[in-house]
């Protein structure tokens, strides 16, 4: 079972996204009949966190292969690689979206010599393929990581790593959930994670969704309840996973990951393996996506710095590896050293 709303389906050869720049205020589902409409949605924001934005642009890739006319194979590939590059510049640090473009591209090189409607099908039936994939994934992760929840925990979070930022059920909050239907009593923490809120808009209100306690708090406020004991254990999601272990996440998991280590208060990563990016050996090769200034500057369109006040936006940091307990899989828990234990992880050898 997935979550109780769809964030993402296919319709009809339309893309159809739950738009989470209005939640928790409006429920509005927008439609897009072209590739760039999804691509832009995804710069926009409209769906964000790894997993879901490479299912999108899947989704996109498919719609704009539906649209092409050519009924060469070069052409159509030359024309599918031009899709491909308008999604690859939407949003450089979460692996996903190269993941499920890779995986795209192979599908076609893989049916040379199939008619070109046969592929543009194929390429459909990937993206659903991805989508459901990635809702068992999550649901293995959190049966995974459930186990280093115990009743009564108090949980602490950064960002969303939930079912809006997956095809459903979430990453992180996939153990919550599972530990819920254990039936451990458990309580969150969610940060309200700057400029963007997600942790207060998006992780608050899903959680809420699901009966699972949860207060918000201002990013500057989880050292203090993490040293005051208030913390058993933190739980954050991931863009991307460097081979050694370092983590890409939402900017201030750095600072959450710090304040649990001085603490001694266990700091968990829940990474789908396709988030997972071998072929970086650490963290600090991961490129870091930097964003308008204004979204700082301003929130909700209201300025709340002085006028031309310069700002920074670094939309995501690096944890190094020596910060995080273990590291979640749907194939198992990876542990330090992560430069032995990540890579079975991904070629699907079952812890």
């Amino acid at each position: 079972m997935g979550s109780s709303f769809e964030v993402i389906s296919w319709q009809s050869g339309k893309v159809v996204m739950l738009n989470q720049l209005v939640l928790p205020h409006e429920l509005r589902y927008e439609t897009y009949t072209h590739y760039q409409e999804v691509a832009d949605a995804i710069r926009k924001m409209v769906i964000r966190g790894a997993p879901a934005i490479g299912i999108a642009a899947a989704m996109g890739i498919a719609q704009g292969a539906s649209e092409l006319k050519s009924t060469d194979f070069a052409q159509f590939t030359a024309g599918v690689d031009e899709i491909c590059v308008a999604m690859s510049k939407t949003r450089p640090t979460a692996v996903n979206l190269f993941w499920a473009i890779d995986r795209m591209k192979a599908l076609i090189k893989g049916m040379e010599g199939s008619s070109i409607p046969d592929i543009q099908q194929a390429l459909i039936d990937e993206s659903q393929k991805i989508l459901a994939e990635d809702i068992e994934i999550n649901r293995r992760i959190g049966e995974w990581g459930a186990q280093f929840v115990k009743d009564g925990d108090t949980i602490l979070t950064h960002c969303n790593a939930g079912a809006l930022a997956t095809g459903g059920y979430g990453t992180a909050t996939a153990v919550m959930r599972i530990a819920q239907q254990q039936g451990k009593s458990i309580k969150v923490l969610a940060d309200e994670t700057r400029p963007y809120l997600q942790g207060a808009r998006l992780t608050a209100w899903e959680l809420m969704q699901d009966d699972i306690p949860v207060e918000v708090i201002t990013d500057n406020m989880a050292g203090h309840f993490i040293k005051s004991g208030e913390v058993d254990l933190c739980i954050v999601g991931t863009d991307r996973t460097a081979a050694n272990g370092d983590v890409a996440n939402k900017i201030g998991t750095y600072m959450v990951a710090l304040a649990a280590h001085a603490n001694d208060v266990p700091f968990y990563v829940a990474a789908p393996t396709s988030s997972i990016d071998l072929s970086l050996a650490s963290g600090d090769q991961i490129p870091i996506e930097e964003r308008s200034a204004h979204e700082v500057t301003h929130l909700n369109g209201q300025p709340i710095t002085p006028t031309d006040a310069k700002a920074r936006h670094a939309a995501f940091d690096v944890t190094p590896a020596r910060y995080i307990t273990a590291i979640i899989t749907e194939n198992g828990i990876a542990s330090p050293p992560y430069s032995f234990t990540i890579a079975p992880m991904v070629h699907n050898k079952k812890a």
